[in-house]
């Protein structure tokens, strides 16, 4: 501590990047300041209490990096933060990808939708934080504008040609104006000038109507239908067309909760909900979770409406507008609202649940006559009629999981393989591994199956000389949580709107998916390793770098000759694993 008072009286008063670090070493928060020596030195006067105090508790060191501005503090902040993932810091682990559409770059474009965006690749529109919205106007549109439909420009012209859809550019030279006619049109229908294309298509339907093509006309007929509802489908309305997003945010000593609403040409269409802890001035969080959040982004909205801020740092980074008065004002109002609303639901139910929880972990003590179990193991086994034996662990503290307890098990090869045997082996692999690391060990073993494996999981515990209690959790024949054993094998009745029973039924329920999942992966992965074994000249080196550069087996079938390349194959090889699939396939 020492140490730490001296470090804190050669603070400069400058802006800059402070970083907090623990017992270990580890970088456990990231913050920004405007005045670095005011800023760190708040950390250690006064009291602080909740997450707060757990963070300033485990801070034992810190270093800073000074800046020349508030801005750029505010953008290392966000650097730093994404390099470290800082456990105290708000990580947007829940960020969503919403799609955009695209017109292509090509010299024959297309529209795309689509979640990357690589610059220089084509025109962005969005994002659109409704996906079936975004799916559906690129069907309108290309519908509506003969752009390329196919990935390979192919030799002859297909179905869309014939159907009006497409200029063939594979038959067909196509002037660039004709393109770029039809890029201003599709910017301007994106843009909510829609008028123009719905006169069009009125038209096109009373000449095909005249002329007798009443398929056509109808085609022409649903079009403006479907034209009418997407733009239909939105309750708030700003006639600007511009693209725009809302935030409000709201926060009780600990928490905060951020509403972002997506207003796209003018209309709301969706809206997120961000809630996390944070050890700042309130309005410093909110600024950092903006920041964050559209510097991860490759295009912002036009307008970016902010609730009235004292720090004027992000207006120089964004398109921030805080408006006073008027309908955007009343946004703001609505956003801070929901955003009062949902974090006020959110702490109530927190509250409940773990009351809940405490009541039924402290139930579950009383039924297995053991202190209250606040450290669970679960294990279960899977398999595939005896073969491809694995298993898996999940832990739970609190009555939470708690995933990086998890663990996956390969069974080894015993004289009998049996799930009975199978949970020995992992049982012993397990807590014999703890002993040797003094780890911490759990309060209730929990076993997915019947006596069998309750007294293989007691007998291996007791050759490890630990006094852990065990106990079994069996389901019914649909598969569902059906109840209890203790140490003895014996059914403990429950309620099934017992809070117990609930417990139990997520423990199982995980363990099993957990179990499963890792079964499923390696099952896929010996199948992949049986196929590729009949290929010649594809060894284990080879069929490692495969493994590791496709996700799976599909991948690698339907892999190209230059993709096969990219995975690290000779050519000669990569011609030898395509022509080997396509061979199998005819």
């Amino acid at each position: 501590m020492d140490l730490l008072r001296q470090k804190l009286t050669l603070l400069p008063e400058r802006p800059g990047v402070y970083l907090m670090k623990d017992n270990q070493g580890q970088i456990i928060y990231v913050g920004k300041a405007k005045i670095l020596k005011n800023r760190v030195k708040s950390y250690f006067t006064g009291i602080h209490e909740g997450k707060t105090g757990r963070l300033v508790s485990q801070i034992v060191d810190f270093e800073y990096i000074m800046t020349e501005s508030e801005v750029e503090a505010l953008v290392l902040e966000c650097n730093l933060i994404k390099k470290h993932n800082p456990k105290y810091n708000i990580l947007l682990r829940d960020d969503k990808t919403y799609p955009y559409l695209v017109i292509t770059e090509e010299s024959h474009p297309r529209i795309l939708v689509t979640r990357k965006i690589k610059k220089g690749t084509g025109k962005y529109f969005g994002p659109y934080p409704n996906s079936s919205a975004a799916k559906e106007a690129a069907r309108l549109l290309n519908r509506l504008f003969p752009f390329r439909k196919c990935r390979q420009i192919p030799t002859r012209p297909c179905l869309y040609y014939h159907l009006e859809q497409c200029l063939a550019p594979c038959v067909e030279e196509v002037p660039a104006h004709i393109y770029l006619g039809m890029r201003k049109e599709v910017s301007s229908f994106l843009k909510g000038e829609q008028s123009g294309i719905l006169e069009l298509l009125q038209t096109k339907m009373q000449t095909a109507a005249e002329a007798l093509h009443f398929e056509r006309a109808q085609e022409y007929r649903d079009l403006m239908t479907d034209l009418k509802q997407l733009g239909e489908k939105q309750n708030i309305t700003l006639n600007d067309f511009i693209d725009r997003d809302v935030l409000g945010y709201a926060h009780t000593t600990d928490q905060m909760c951020v509403q972002i609403f997506y207003l796209r040409q003018g209309k709301l269409l969706a809206r997120d909900s961000y809630t996390f802890p944070y050890y700042e001035d309130p309005e410093e969080a909110f600024v950092s979770f903006v920041a964050q959040f559209y510097i991860e982004r490759a295009i912002w909205p036009q307008e970016i409406l902010l609730p009235s801020i004292t720090s004027m740092v992000l207006s120089k980074l964004f398109p921030i507008t805080i408006p006073q008065k008027g309908k955007k004002h009343d946004l703001i109002l609505m956003a801070m609202e929901n955003a009062q609303t949902t974090l006020h639901d959110q702490i109530t139910l927190e509250v409940k649940q773990q009351s809940e929880t405490q009541l039924a972990l402290t139930s579950l003590g009383e039924i297995l006559s053991i202190p209250k179990p606040n450290r669970i193991e679960a294990f279960d086994i899977s398999n595939t009629s005896g073969t491809q034996t694995v298993a898996g662990m999940v832990q739970f503290n609190e009555g939470k999981p708690l995933r990086r307890g998890y663990r996956k098990f390969k069974i080894h090869p015993m004289e009998t393989s049996d799930d009975t045997a199978a949970m020995g082996q992992v049982i012993l692999r397990r807590y014999t591994r703890l002993v040797a690391e003094n780890g911490p060990f759990p309060d209730l073993v929990l076993v997915d199956g019947g006596k069998g494996q309750i007294n293989a999981a007691i007998n291996v515990l007791k050759g490890l000389n630990l006094t852990i209690p065990v106990a079994g959790m069996v389901k019914n024949e649909r598969h569902q949580t059906h109840g209890l054993l203790d140490c003895t094998g014996t059914a403990i009745p429950l309620p099934k709107n017992h809070p117990t029973f609930h417990l139990l039924t997520r423990i199982q329920d995980e363990v099993h998916r957990f179990a499963i999942t890792f079964h499923r992966q390696q099952r896929a992965k010996n199948m992949t390793l049986s196929i590729l074994d009949n290929i010649p000249s594809i060894g284990p080196k080879r069929k490692q770098g495969l493994l590791r550069h496709f996700p799976s087996l599909d991948g690698i079938q339907h892999a190209s000759i230059e993709e096969l390349k990219g995975a690290g194959l000779p050519l000669n090889a990569a011609i030898q694993i395509y022509n080997y699939f396509r061979k199998e396939e005819s």
